[in-house]
C-alpha cells in the first residue's frame, strides 16, 4: 500500500499557505485529476506530477511590488506565498528584493549608467554580479588613489552616483563626487548605512522623489 500526504500540509511546505492561494492551487490540482475534491490526502506517487503542474501554472510570489511585476512578466499566474523565502523573485532575500526594486526604479526614471563609490571588494563584486547585466556600472575603489580627471569622466557618464560613506572610502576619493554644482548634486546619493540592501534602498528613495 502506497503512503500518502496531507494536501494542505504539502502545499504549506511550498509556501502556499494563504487560504486563497491554497484554494486556487488545489483547484488546479483537482482540474488535473491529481487530487480528489472529496479527499484531504493524496498518494506520494502523485507528488512529482503535482509539483510539475504547479510550477507550470503558477509564479509563486510575495507581496513586494517589484516581485509582483516579475510575476506578471513571467506569463504564469501569480500565486501569493508566505513566508517570502518561497518567492520565486526574491527568495526572501532583502538584497535580491532591493536589487529588483532598484532595477525597476532605474528603468522607470531612465537611469542607465550608475557609478558606485566605495564598498569592499567582495561587495563590489556582488553588486557587479547582480546589477551588471541590467544597468551599466562603474565601481570606484574608495581606498585607492583616484584622480579628479577620472572622477570628472565618471560624473559626466553617470545618470546616478552612489557614494557609500559607511564603507571603505577615503575622504579624498568621495570629495571628487560630493559638493559639486547643482547639476551634479542632483544625481549624487549619500548612503550612510552598510549593506547592499541599505545602499540600494537609499538610491530608490532618491529616484522616487
Amino acid at each position: 500500500m502506497s503512503a500518502d500526504r496531507d494536501i494542505d500540509a504539502w502545499l504549506a511546505e511550498r509556501g502556499i499557505s494563504p487560504p486563497d492561494s491554497r484554494a486556487r492551487a488545489r483547484a488546479v490540482l483537482e482540474e488535473a485529476k491529481i487530487v480528489n475534491p472529496k479527499k484531504a490526502r493524496m498518494s506520494e506517487q502523485k507528488l512529482e506530477r503535482a509539483e510539475a503542474v504547479l510550477a507550470e501554472r503558477f509564479f509563486r510570489v510575495c507581496t513586494a511590488p517589484a516581485c509582483a511585476q516579475a510575476a506578471s512578466a513571467s506569463g504564469r499566474e501569480p500565486l501569493r506565498v508566505e513566508p517570502r523565502t518561497h518567492c520565486e523573485s526574491c527568495g526572501g532575500s532583502n538584497n535580491r528584493r532591493a536589487v529588483t526594486d532598484f532595477v525597476e526604479a532605474c528603468r522607470h526614471k531612465g537611469v542607465r549608467h550608475v557609478v558606485i563609490v566605495g564598498g569592499s571588494p567582495a561587495v563590489r563584486e556582488e553588486l557587479e554580479e547582480q546589477l551588471g547585466g541590467q544597468v551599466a556600472l562603474r565601481m570606484v575603489d574608495g581606498t585607492e588613489r583616484h584622480t579628479s580627471e577620472k572622477a570628472r569622466h565618471n560624473v559626466e557618464w553617470a545618470d546616478l552616483i552612489l557614494v557609500w560613506g559607511a564603507t571603505e572610502l577615503h575622504h579624498k576619493v568621495s570629495a571628487h563626487y560630493t559638493g559639486g554644482p547643482p547639476a551634479v548634486s542632483r544625481k549624487v546619493v549619500l548612503a550612510s548605512r552598510r549593506g547592499v540592501a541599505a545602499l540600494l534602498e537609499a538610491a530608490i528613495t532618491h529616484l522616487k522623489r
